[in-house]
């Protein structure tokens, strides 16, 4: 069996930091947005988490080699009609399965068995890995507070650090996401192949929640975590696809909360996103108010 942990929820929560930490463990690879790989990875050739364009990387080139013949733009397509939301979770088959079985196998023979960990989040993705045979599917369920993520939604940042900014949501639209997102997470999983983190929690003992998270991927219990004596985050590159330009920072990282919503966002703002998000809130450990908890 493969395993693979899949990383669940909206985007903007915390999901890049939390793939990137594990990906510096032994017996875990980060493989990032996987369901990005054929789009972003192959068509558009954006660069792995190693900064060479995906094709050319060494660890992906062997992966590539071992598929089957197949049409990239195609499956992008097939998997962006097959993945909507309003299918309400019920993603049909298709003849690409094979292939996208095929790439989690190629990972899995080419980093000696390691935990695969897919950073896609979107729960239809995540249903269509839990129906390919050979998958072993444990589901992280990564949460932020939604004022926090409809914000970072709002800012300006360069994707994968060229002219070309990642999309902005606005706030309304923000929330909605998050609440269709983590709604579909809770309906669908649970019980000892489920683990839900909050952003928050994360950033306050990074180390406590990383040694956690990579215990239920299947790590070693007694694996070397990548912090240093005094907290830093020790990163090496990854061979992550697609995802927050910040997947491509190395070297020694502070683990700490990005809190500047509290000052900054709009009361508006604020009203809007905890109204539409207001179902989840308090089910997800969320006040209605800007207070820390």
């Amino acid at each position: 069996m493969i395993r693979v942990l899949y990383l669940a929820g909206s985007g903007r929560s915390g999901s890049t930091l939390v793939t990137t930490a594990l990906g510096q463990i032994d017996g875990l690879f980060a493989a990032g947005e996987l369901r990005y790989l054929w789009q972003r990875g192959l068509v558009e050739q954006r660069p792995c988490g190693c900064g060479r364009p995906l094709p050319e990387c060494p660890m992906w080139s062997a992966v590539l080699a071992d598929l089957p013949p197949h049409d990239p733009a195609s499956i992008a397509a097939g998997l962006r009609d097959r993945l909507r939301m309003r299918n309400r979770l019920r993603v049909p088959p298709s003849p690409d399965d094979t292939t996208i079985a095929a790439v989690y196998q190629a990972i899995h023979e080419h980093t000696g068995g390691a935990v695969i960990v897919d950073s896609s989040k979107l729960p239809p993705y995540g249903m269509l890995l839990s129906a390919l045979p050979g998958i072993d599917l444990r589901v992280l369920h990564v949460v932020r507070d939604p004022r926090a993520a409809a914000f970072s939604w709002r800012r300006r940042r360069s994707l994968d650090g060229d002219e070309r900014l990642m999309t902005r949501h606005p706030v309304w639209k923000a929330a909605t996401l998050w609440t269709v997102w983590n709604g579909a997470v809770l309906s669908r999983w649970g019980g000892g192949s489920y683990l839900r983190v909050r952003y928050e929690d994360v950033v306050q003992d990074p180390a406590t929640w990383v040694r956690q998270i990579a215990t239920f991927a299947g790590a070693a219990p007694d694996a070397a975590l990548p912090f240093t004596e005094n907290g830093l985050l020790t990163l090496a590159p990854t061979h992550s696809v697609a995802g927050n330009p910040v997947r491509h920072r190395t070297g020694g990282v502070e683990v700490r909360a990005d809190d500047e919503w509290r000052q900054a966002m709009s009361p508006r703002a604020h009203a809007v996103v905890t109204a539409l998000t207001s179902p989840l809130l308090g089910r997800l450990g969320y006040p209605f108010s800007r207070r820390t908890r």
